[in-house]
């Protein structure tokens, strides 16, 4: 079999996408080194999976609802509990940093957003909003790792999932290599000679390109470790998800071309925020969590001048119901608000909360299509054809201007 040329630097830059740390360092500072980053094509997107269906209404709350108010004995939270964000709005009172972003124009809730005929399941419905594909179970790529694909075809910049649970669907690619990075201190090349370049020996006019991107990797490599031995480094809250952020923020710092990041809260599906029982003080903790986390990620960003070139994202598989169950908990709904934090977003409550007498799977229906949101954040925030990845058009939503 005929070997290309690009196949064969493809291959020679990179490692099977084993997701142990490591070996992903080296398969992502490989790929990095492709191209270095060129100014038109360094904005990132960071997606934030937040597992088991967040409860959407103790978010964005509105306290005043009757429907709410009359739906949660134990779980309402009153006007005088929420940090508020509008006439009749407010956050969850664990949510101050998020609060401050909200005052600061650097922070937007997406409202209502969900899809049609939604399924109560988390496992299909978590598939449908990782692939962005309402035929969900046909499709073994997701939408970010399509974007990763076609990144790759442009720029040779690339993605990875930041955590500890397995990669998630979100960002499964067709051909392009996506590391798993758990810690930034296994981001180093490997000393030995590169196996793959090794049983080339009979092409030397491709493996002397393979030695000029090593040079670059190296380089990389230089720049990650120059980030995390001198660079001041914002204090971030000792949890998994500031973790997660923390190594992001670096790796956008060392600047090694890498453009998509996926990371969690809540676990493995269907993950903490499924909260069927005992949900008050488990969630207070989970957004405590996102939100202290979030804002730590953006002031790190702010001191290093580079919050104007990131976007990040949040989504979970559904919200709740408006009734609260029998164990101080609540079902699978429908609708919930999507976060968004970056330097260039058109900050505020984008669309109406969504109608508290129009239900479906007994929450709130959607009113806006989670996939124009991505649709958005594809052409207006990558420059990418975003049909090319979700198989069709979406109307934008007024994410930014």
């Amino acid at each position: 079999m005929t070997t290309s040329r690009r196949d064969f630097l493809k291959a020679a830059t990179a490692v099977p996408a084993v997701l142990s740390f490591g070996s992903a360092a080296p398969a992502l500072l490989r790929r990095a080194a492709a191209a270095d980053p060129t100014p038109d094509s360094d904005r990132v997107l960071v997606v934030v999976q937040l597992a088991g269906g967040n409860d959407g209404l103790n978010t964005v709350v509105p306290y005043d609802n009757d429907e709410y108010g009359r739906g949660r004995k134990t779980l309402r939270l009153t006007k005088r509990e929420v940090l508020p964000i509008s006439s009749d709005l407010g956050l969850h009172p664990e949510m101050t940093a998020c609060r401050k972003l909200f005052d600061d124009g650097r922070l937007a809730f997406v409202q209502g957003t969900g899809y049609p005929h939604p399924s109560g399941d988390h496992g299909g419905s978590m598939r449908i909003w990782q692939t962005a594909r309402l035929d969900a179970e046909v499709h073994q790529t997701g939408w970010l790792g399509r974007t990763v694909d076609a990144l790759d075809d442009r720029t040779s910049a690339g993605g990875v999932f930041v955590g500890s649970i397995s990669r998630p669907l979100t960002i499964n690619p067709t051909r392009s290599i996506v590391p798993h990075v758990r810690r930034i201190e296994s981001w180093q090349l490997p000393s030995e000679e590169d196996p793959i370049a090794q049983g080339g020996r009979d092409m030397p006019a491709l493996l002397a390109e393979v030695a000029r991107r090593t040079q670059v990797a190296k380089a990389h490599a230089v720049r990650v470790e120059e980030v995390v031995c001198s660079s001041p480094r914002q204090e971030y809250p000792d949890t998994p998800l500031g973790a997660n952020l923390r190594i992001v923020a670096q790796l956008i710092e060392a600047n090694v071309g890498v453009r998509i990041f996926n990371t969690e809260l809540g676990g493995p599906p269907p993950g903490g925020f499924d909260n069927h029982a005992g949900q008050k003080d488990n969630h207070a903790a989970l957004l405590h969590q996102l939100s202290e986390a979030v804002g730590a990620f953006v002031a790190d960003l702010k001191r290093h001048g580079l919050l104007d070139r990131v976007v990040l994202v949040t989504f979970s598989e559904f919200g709740r119901t408006i009734a609260e169950n029998g164990r101080r908990g609540t079902g699978h709904g429908s609708a919930a608000p999507m976060l968004l934090v970056g330097g260039k977003i058109r900050p505020g409550l984008i669309g109406d909360h969504p109608d508290m007498t129009q239900l479906e799977n007994g929450g709130p229906k959607y009113h806006t299509d989670f996939r124009r949101v991505y649709a958005t954040l594809l052409d207006q925030w990558l420059g990418i054809n975003s049909q090319k990845i979700l198989g069709e058009r979406f109307q934008p939503v007024g994410l930014f201007g």
